[in-house]
């Protein structure tokens, strides 16, 4: 500790030997008290094992080099890279980039959450600050900053929106509209099994055991900044077999009727993927597409396409009504 120059006082912290060097760090104030403030907290930011030798930095530069160097290789799934991106490069970039990483305080993030109220919705609100406390617990792990300041901060409470399940009447009213649709096996399949969007469109005939009246969930199909790709579904739980309820068979069996028509009218331009819901000529499908075709349902307005992915004999979600009672409850047949 020493007055470097009249009202500027200096302290500085033995590091070590670090790559054949010895590194210091040192920390000015404008008096004394300020700076034995300063070398204590740099001790204590030591024994906690924070690398006080690592070159300064901003929350942008470690949010850019975590998602390069971190999450683009440690498994995370390529839909949630896209997200991470989006929140990264919309959001936290702009809100707090500048701020220094060891220097960003939970008061900082709390106003950055507070001042994104009336910009975004509550959920979205709460996955931004998701993706930052992610990002902040890496920067913890890897000893740049001595705590995750994020998970002081609190975001808006989510409210619950009133949803009740399908009625019997209005599921059987589903059926009715989706007869004769393109997708219809899709949708059915769907209702009958709570398979997610991405793990219909990502199923292949070879997964399918139709005499044994069981299906397998080994890939699933997600949209990422290279376009569809073919993903391992999430947990290896979601590969277990997954048993067909006579309507799902019904299902998959006039799929493959309408398939093998579209596969003769295509003739050489179809690609042969093994997709059991694929394009006109065999390509993987866009999944935003089969949201838009569900949408344009007449007879069928004010609901959306949403599955629950439960793993059982579910009724899609919709806008107001969520994953209700299995099939044998609701009054529609699950065996013939």
């Amino acid at each position: 500790m020493y007055e470097q120059r009249p009202g500027m006082w200096a302290a500085v912290v033995d590091l070590g030997w670090i790559d054949g060097k010895r590194k210091r760090k040192y920390v000015y104030a404008k008096s004394e008290a300020e700076a034995v403030r300063k070398r204590d907290e740099l001790r204590c930011q030591l024994q906690l094992g924070v690398d006080l030798s690592a070159q300064p930095r901003t929350l942008e530069a470690w949010l850019t080099e975590w998602l390069r160097d971190v999450k683009a290789h440690d498994g995370t799934r390529p839909s949630t890279l896209v997200r991470y991106r989006l929140a990264v490069s919309k959001h936290l970039v702009p809100g707090l980039g500048r701020v220094k990483l060891d220097r960003l305080t939970p008061r900082d993030v709390q106003r950055f959450l507070t001042g994104l109220r009336g910009k975004l919705a509550s959920a979205s609100i709460i996955k931004v600050h998701a993706v930052l406390r992610v990002a902040l617990a890496d920067a913890e792990r890897m000893d740049l900053v001595p705590r995750n300041v994020a998970k002081a901060a609190k975001p808006p409470a989510l409210g619950r929106a009133e949803r009740r399940a399908l009625t019997p009447e209005e599921a059987k009213t589903l059926l009715s509209v989706l007869t004769g649709d393109r997708l219809e096996s899709l949708f059915v399949l769907a209702l009958a099994t709570g398979l997610r969007r991405a793990e219909l469109l990502g199923l292949r005939w070879s997964d399918v055991d139709l005499p044994g009246r069981a299906l397998f969930v080994r890939q699933t199909l997600q949209r990422t900044d290279h376009g569809l790709v073919f993903v391992p579904p999430k947990t290896h739980r979601s590969a277990r077999p997954l048993p067909l309820s006579a309507l799902a068979v019904r299902a998959l069996e006039s799929q493959r009727v309408r398939q093998a028509k579209e596969r003769l009218a295509a003739g050489e331009v179809w690609s042969d993927l093994g997709l059991v819901f694929a394009s006109t000529i065999g390509t993987a499908m866009e999944p935003r597409n089969v949201n838009r075709r569900f949408a344009r349902r007449p007879g069928w307005t004010g609901y959306t396409f949403t599955t629950c992915g439960t793993r059982s004999p579910r009724t899609c979600s919709t806008r107001g009504r969520s994953c209700g009672p299995s099939w044998s409850c609701s009054g529609i047949p699950r065996s013939g």
